[in-house]
């Protein structure tokens, strides 16, 4: 009856699912379905800081770089605004998290080791810190 967690992922989730619908909330696994929510919200705070860490890792070889600017960059530029404005519009509450000074800390700083390995400069040559706002990285039309 009972598909195990660990030994059919699929099948166990298949089983959880009919027993939500069922309403036979008594049969539910609810240590390991607290788990793979809180997975989930992770998951999707994940997916926002490596988009964000794109976006400002372009930003910043579009900004210090002006010779190899190209379409390429310019279109994951807009790529990643857009996949980021999708969500938080699907999960407004990605909102708050952005809304912590680490969190532009963190992309920011893992954003120039990807610059400096996709480009001949050293770490060094960019800003450890953030230089500019959320709202100048999420803007359309700003491109340093």
């Amino acid at each position: 009856m009972s598909k195990v967690y660990n030994e059919d992922f699929y099948g166990w989730v298949t089983e959880q699912t009919e027993l939500l619908r069922a309403g036979a909330l008594n049969q539910l696994d609810i240590e390991n379905l607290i788990e793979e929510m809180e997975s989930m919200g992770r998951s999707e705070l994940s997916q926002l800081n490596n988009r964000f860490r794109i976006l400002i890792a372009h930003l910043l070889k579009w900004g210090y770089q002006p010779s190899h600017r190209g379409k390429s960059w310019e279109l994951t530029i807009k790529e990643q605004r857009k996949a980021i404005e999708r969500l938080i519009k699907n999960s407004p509450s990605l909102k708050n998290p952005m809304n912590k000074e680490e969190f532009l800390e963190w992309a920011w700083e893992s954003a120039i080791f990807d610059a400096a390995r996709e480009t001949s400069m050293s770490d060094s040559d960019f800003p450890s810190k953030p230089i500019w706002t959320l709202e100048e990285i999420l803007s359309s039309d700003f491109f340093p």
